[in-house]
């Protein structure tokens, strides 16, 4: 028994041996090669890193400027349909100037409130006009309290100022006198 373990462990001790004279077997130019084989896949996934760090640059420089020329542009379409607004008053005013005709200036003076409505309305401006509606504190301010005994208490008996909301968030409440039971 003990012949057959020395024989098992100089048999173990040439397997190193031989798995060492298997890479001395690799020559020295089959070395070279794996080496320039793993040196050259390196360098071609450094190249990819470089490349994909230049790109998120470039995205993210892009992305910065197109955010800028979205703040400085994004009130255009706004402004370009406040300019027909704009033009109504200022010819309402040169003929009101000229032309002392209430009627005509009435007139003139609707249409351009209809122009601005109208252009509020096409960017999700609304105009908050609560009389006869019971009071909401979301979207209104009561300024006072008027006793009342026609209407139900807690209700928007008068307008003092509209409020507007903007795509469903409130910018500015509506200024209201609201009703309270008599005394």
């Amino acid at each position: 028994m003990s012949e057959e373990r020395e024989q098992v462990q100089t048999e173990e001790a040439q397997e190193p041996q031989e798995e060492a004279s298997c890479a001395e077997e690799l020559s020295a130019e089959e070395l070279a090669k794996l080496l320039e084989e793993a040196r050259a896949q390196a360098s071609e996934h450094w190249d990819k890193v470089v490349r994909t760090q230049a790109e998120m640059d470039n995205l993210k420089k892009r992305h910065q400027r197109e955010l800028e020329q979205a703040h400085k542009f994004g009130l255009e379409k706004f402004v370009a349909e406040l300019l027909g607004v704009w033009d109504s008053l200022e010819l309402g005013y040169e003929a009101a100037k000229e032309n002392h005709d209430l009627d005509k200036l009435l007139e003139g003076t609707e249409l351009t409130l209809k122009m601005l409505a109208d252009a509020m309305a096409k960017f999700g401006v609304e105009q908050i006009d609560p009389r006869g509606e019971p009071f909401d504190p979301e979207k209104h301010q009561a300024m006072q309290v008027v006793e009342r005994d026609d209407v139900p208490p807690n209700t928007v008996v008068e307008v003092i100022q509209k409020g507007y909301s903007l795509n469903g968030r409130l910018v500015r409440p509506a200024l209201v006198m609201v009703s309270k039971a008599p005394a």
